[in-house]
């Protein structure tokens, strides 16, 4: 019997040690998360100004400073127009008076104003949406405007219906979003037909001595999308030059080993050189698309894809990328690149439209062609500004239907605007019994996230506000 005891107690033990053992290790992957996000971020944004990394002092205003704040001018915008209360922020301004159009918004991060009368919309950054804080009571005139730009893996919250459907606008890489971002990575289609960095074939060829026909470039290892797995597969079957931290058994110069210098002449010049590269998104998600799909194209090189499943309503022609899901295996693909390494006439119909000047895809077009905003283009509003447009103009819309004594319209984002899939790892390649690496995390971390969803939305409904400690238990109560 003090036997039977002893085993339950130790049953015990190991359960409270496991339990206790995965939320140090989520917290783990919040944190690298946040730290990778600081570390590697380099967005260009209004007026060529860097992302705000920190919180700035003023998300928690200080009383007093914020009558310095609070000029004549300023108290005379929040007085006349609507403003839009930047609750996560992104820009770091403490108030701008915003035209759009026709119609003005003030813009703020400053929380004192979430009270204020004239307040009419929240607006998030999902990579920061916590749950520490929240509007909360929420009153019947708010709106909720989510902007989210990047990888589910920066949090996963957002991409459970019980959170997306707390806003009502959105801007995010899904094409049905209210503000799509599927092109956020693309200038625009002249660097599609650019030859300025191709590299004629016949000199790939000779560069082929010393290079291998696939180049793979990156730093962030083990993400969801297993990408590590596969291309390590790979290199049992084929040559590849591996210059990143993932992989890594070749060496960039040491002044282009820094990340950010990825979009460097220098870096360009080194990869154009190549006939492939491995262009993995490090999440699976429809229209999701990076600057590892688009750089390639840029430079004449024919990536080798594997991330967004809807890759193929994107491609500037149809022949010109090798999509890593029309293989069954590793080997199969690295079949089919050393026949075209051999073969120039096969390997040339992947390139014939760059050389043409031919993007022939129509929805690509009329995406670049139609979207509100530029990419490293001065003339043109950036995608923060357009979004805060939209959110402005909306709010102006139903303030002007209120006035008219007809009822406002209501906006609701849905599961379409931010979705993607339980990461999984590749069949050839299953989870160690070892926790050695962040890779073991994204799946269990996945599940907790459909659990944090469920709790928030909960909370929220309320429409009171709540401690932390409430949250948790409510996630952890079974």
């Amino acid at each position: 019997m003090v036997w039977i005891q002893r085993r339950k107690l130790l049953a015990s033990c190991l359960c409270v040690m496991a339990t206790v053992f995965l939320l140090v290790t989520l917290q783990v992957v919040v944190e690298l998360g946040k730290f990778e996000r600081k570390k590697f971020k380099t967005s260009s944004l209004r007026n060529g100004q860097a992302k705000v990394e920190e919180e700035p002092a003023d998300l928690y205003p200080i009383p007093g400073r914020e009558a310095r704040i609070l000029t004549r001018k300023t108290q005379r915008d929040t007085e006349s127009y609507p403003i839009m209360l930047w609750w996560s922020p992104l820009t770091g301004e403490t108030g701008r008076l915003g035209q759009c159009g026709a119609d003005a918004c003030f813009f703020t991060l400053n929380r004192t104003f979430l009270h204020h009368p004239m307040t009419k919309a929240f607006l998030f950054y999902g990579t920061d949406f916590n749950i520490n804080s929240l509007p909360l009571p929420r009153k019947a005139h708010h709106d909720g405007a989510l902007f989210h730009e990047e990888s589910p893996k920066n949090n996963y919250k957002l991409f459970h219906e019980p959170v997306i459907t707390l806003f009502n606008y959105t801007a995010t890489f899904s094409r049905h979003s209210h503000l799509p971002l599927t092109t956020q990575y693309l200038e625009g289609v002249e660097v599609l037909k650019s030859l300025r960095y191709l590299v004629p074939l016949r000199s790939k060829n000779n560069l082929r001595s010393r290079l291998a026909p696939l180049v793979y470039v990156q730093s962030d290892c083990d993400p969801p999308s297993d990408r590590d797995s596969y291309v390590r597969e790979l290199m049992t079957y084929i040559e590849v030059d591996s210059y990143g931290e993932c992989l890594r058994n070749k060496d960039l110069p040491q002044q282009l080993k820094n990340p950010a210098s990825m979009d460097a002449d220098g870096f360009y010049r080194i990869i154009a050189q190549y006939k492939f590269i491995l262009a993995f998104e490090n999440a699976v998600c429809d229209d999701y698309i990076t600057e590892k799909f688009w750089r390639p194209l840029k430079l004449g090189v024919v990536p080798v894809y594997y991330g967004s499943p809807s890759i193929a309503d994107w491609l500037p022609s149809n022949r010109s990328a090798i999509l890593v899901s029309e293989f069954a295996h590793p080997r199969d693909l690295a079949s089919y690149i050393r026949q075209l390494d051999h073969d120039d006439s096969l390997y040339e119909a992947y390139i014939e439209w760059k050389l043409k000047g031919e993007v022939s895809n129509r929805r690509l077009l009329a995406a670049l062609r139609e979207r509100k905003w530029g990419v490293q283009d001065v003339r043109q509003d950036n995608y923060i500004d357009a979004f805060e447009c939209m959110v402005c103009s909306k709010v102006w819309d139903n303030i002007r239907l209120r006035e008219k004594g007809l009822p406002p319209k209501r906006w609701q984002a849905n599961v379409m605007h931010l979705s993607c899939p339980e990461p999984a790892v590749f069949a050839f390649s299953p989870l160690a019994p070892r926790r050695s690496s962040l890779r073991e995390m994204w799946i269990p971390s996945f599940e907790q996230s459909k659990k944090e969803a469920q709790a928030l939305r909960w909370l929220v409904d309320r429409n009171k506000n709540f401690s932390a400690q409430e949250f948790w238990a409510l996630v952890f109560k079974d």
